[in-house]
């Protein structure tokens, strides 16, 4: 009889500091509270759409959910959200359905964890 082993998926999440910081320099603690505030919350919605038109499979609309992300991501320091939304456009644009369905699995995990981290930040400097 085989045994079967449930592996435990946790991937580290990158939040770029310094960026965090110059966006805390450049507008102070309070706007960039709220500027960051705003940030996730558009980036919660990326994150709902992608995960609809994936599961449309609407390839066209993945690719321009998951560049949307990818850049928004970016601007506010989520490095490793970034770099997993524009793997996930790579996929949907090569059309690789096994790569891009477990693509999109990465990008909700690491997305989820990416908003906690930084939301749960009490001081973004």
């Amino acid at each position: 009889m085989a045994h079967v082993t449930a592996l435990a998926v946790n991937e580290p999440v990158r939040v770029d500091a310094r960026r965090v910081g110059d966006i805390v320099n450049e507008l102070g603690e309070a706007a960039a509270q709220t500027v960051i505030g705003l940030a996730l919350e558009q980036l919660a919605t990326a994150l709902t759409a992608i995960d609809e038109a994936a599961g449309r499979d609407d390839l066209a609309d993945t690719i321009t959910q998951a560049d949307r992300l990818s850049r928004l991501a970016w601007q506010v320091g989520l490095t490793s959200l970034a770099g997993v939304a524009a793997d996930l456009a790579g996929c949907a644009e090569r059309r690789d359905s096994g790569a891009l369905a477990a693509v999109r699995a990465r990008l909700m995990r690491v997305g989820n964890r990416s908003l906690t981290q930084i939301w749960d930040s009490s001081d973004f400097t």
